[in-house]
């Protein structure tokens, strides 16, 4: 089998993030075989407007997203909760990648995960993001779930994840993203 390509969305630009962290450690987690590639242009993507896409295409930086989403076999969202919710810069990319042609999450197997400072572990943001995805006709992984709670615990200072439990998690996750996006194509 040829090696297993999983794009990993942050939803979060800042540069000591815990929800990129989190990328960081599936990255390192993964499964022989499975790459984890951790996108890193979200913050170049303008505003929503579908004017622009109607007169002139794509930008350059929306193409480089949807292409990049198109081409990979899966694809892992890490959000953090902003006001109950995913952030904005996330829902913009989302927005710009639901679009026609050829919709760039269309049939795309996911998974979801976050890290965040409070109790609930990005709870409510994965919901409306899971909610998300049945529009955009994605298949979420159910279980197993990674909702970091008072993440500031469980990084050390370099941003590399120190819980286990955590840790466990997200190995977990990553190969039945894996086997849940194959079983898909079948």
């Amino acid at each position: 089998m040829s090696e297993f390509r999983i794009l990993g969305i942050s939803g979060s630009l800042r540069q000591a993030s815990h929800n990129t962290a989190t990328l960081r450690a599936a990255q390192e987690l993964a499964p022989e075989g499975v790459t984890v590639t951790i996108y890193e242009g979200l913050g170049d993507i303008p505003p929503y407007n579908d004017d622009i896409r109607t007169a002139s295409g794509y930008p350059a930086p929306v193409e480089a997203f949807r292409a990049a989403v198109r081409a990979a076999d899966a694809v892992i969202f890490a959000t953090p909760e902003y006001n109950y919710s995913i952030s904005g810069v996330l829902k913009n990319a989302i927005d710009w990648a639901s679009r026609p042609p050829e919709p760039s999450f269309d049939g795309k197997a996911v998974s979801i995960m976050g890290a965040t400072q409070g109790l609930l572990g990005t709870a409510r943001a994965q919901y409306d993001l899971r909610k998300m995805c049945v529009f955009l006709n994605a298949f979420a992984l159910n279980k197993p779930e990674v909702m970091i709670a008072q993440s500031g615990s469980k990084f050390d200072e370099q941003g590399r994840l120190t819980d286990e439990v955590s840790r466990k998690l997200i190995a977990a996750q990553v190969a039945a993203l894996r086997d849940w996006a194959l079983q898909l194509r079948k």
